[in-house]
């Protein structure tokens, strides 16, 4: 059987396999500690998962408007209102199946054959995927741990051409979990405005913000930088919902009707259930939000230092999200492996810890581990990281 040539050209998702790989060891019965999944490890607060039982109960189990429940937008747009002062209608407003959903439902509506996206480096996983999957072309920026791994005009500038058609800000990172500060911000957001390009601003991990860091929106700057931004957001990592599949994204209409009109041919509508319970999440107390903030504050701020005090590792300390993105690559060389990727793989056969090896971020020499587990297990894992030096470095 031949396959379209688009689904030859995709790379599977680093993260997932890493994840389906320690999940298939512990159902074999081996004790894995898995630091690769992008999700925290806090149940939904319960008063969402009652508002979904509510709604299930009371028959809302039907189809919704494609774009999503008109209460929905409500509760996004007043979100928009309290967090960053932005005033969006509801014509403005998309929700999909995740936010993950939402940018592929953008990038298919947005580019043409050969457009470019330009995308910082190291990048989630799927933002490259997907732009190709939509015929784009992703055109990566490769940044440095001496910038923080933050771009500037003057890589825009060597970047950008006749067919560029979006940049991609992604604050707080993944995986490097670096904020973009308004300062840095200012000149890009001048940049995509007087080069007419569309900016992305993947803000999902906006609420896990650490040690007197703050996050600020491109699209706060002003009204002409918010008219040419697509904010992208969602319920998965700010409230623990990832399971819940809702995402959304605010920009202007014509945009989100085109995205609209995609979803309605595809997915037809988001989870009816789901949408009550995010519902409930943006309308109800949000004290849930500070308490998990504060407990991946606290395993950030004890387990980086072990980190960085493994033999050839560098690390520049996270802002937000929760990852570690150190570079092992002269580790890796000591331990024997000829690449980062067969030292990950070695860790998780050997020692059964699982990491995400950063080719799949576009920075082979570095790894990504998500601290979103339990401090006892992420000093576990870093005993046994440990011991795998030890035994490959005698």
């Amino acid at each position: 059987m031949q396959f379209a040539r688009r689904a030859e050209m995709i790379t599977p998702s680093s993260t997932l396999a890493i994840t389906a790989k320690a999940n298939e060891l512990k159902a074999s019965g081996f004790d894995v500690i898995g630091l690769g999944a992008g999700q925290p490890d806090f149940n939904t607060p319960e008063f969402i998962i009652d508002a979904a039982n509510e709604a299930a109960q009371a028959g809302h189990t039907k189809y919704t408007p494609s774009a999503g429940l008109p209460e929905l937008k409500d509760a996004i747009i007043k979100k928009l209102k309290r967090d960053q002062g932005f005033d969006y209608e509801r014509n403005q407003i998309i929700v999909g199946n995740g936010a993950k959903h939402v940018l592929y439902l953008l990038f298919q509506a947005l580019l043409n054959p050969s457009d470019e996206v330009i995308i910082p480096a190291p990048y989630w996983v799927s933002y490259t995927e997907q732009v190709k999957l939509a015929g784009g072309v992703p055109v990566a920026i490769e940044t440095s741990e001496r910038s923080h791994f933050k771009i500037t005009v003057a890589d825009l500038e060597k970047a950008v051409t006749a067919k560029t058609k979006a940049v991609l800000i992604n604050s707080p990172s993944n995986p490097t979990g670096m904020i973009y500060s308004k300062e840095e911000l200012e000149p890009i957001a001048e940049f995509c405005v007087k080069n007419d390009l569309v900016i992305i601003s993947d803000e999902i991990y906006e609420k896990l913000v650490y040690n007197g860091n703050h996050f600020f929106s491109i699209a706060q700057l002003s009204k002409s930088v918010k008219a040419q931004t697509v904010v992208v957001n969602g319920v998965s990592k700010s409230h623990s919902m990832t399971g819940w599949r809702i995402g959304y994204a605010a920009a202007d209409a014509a945009l989100i009707q085109a995205m609209t009109n995609i979803a309605s041919h595809s997915t037809s509508n988001p989870a009816s259930v789901s949408q009550y319970a995010a519902i409930a999440a943006y309308n109800g107390p949000q004290e849930s939000i500070e308490d998990m903030r504060q407990a991946f504050e606290q395993r950030l701020n004890t387990i980086y230092p072990r980190l960085i005090n493994l033999p050839g590792v560098t690390c520049v300390k996270p802002q937000g999200a929760f990852y570690l993105f150190p570079n092992v690559r002269p580790l890796s060389d000591a331990c024997g492996f000829t690449c980062v990727t067969d030292w990950v793989k070695a860790l998780l056969d050997e020692e059964k810890v699982a990491v995400v090896p950063g080719a799949g971020f576009g920075m082979p020499d570095y790894i990504r581990l998500s601290y979103a587990t339990s401090l006892d297990n992420l000093e576990k894992a870093l005993d046994r990281i440990e011991h795998f030096i030890k035994e490959h470095t005698k």
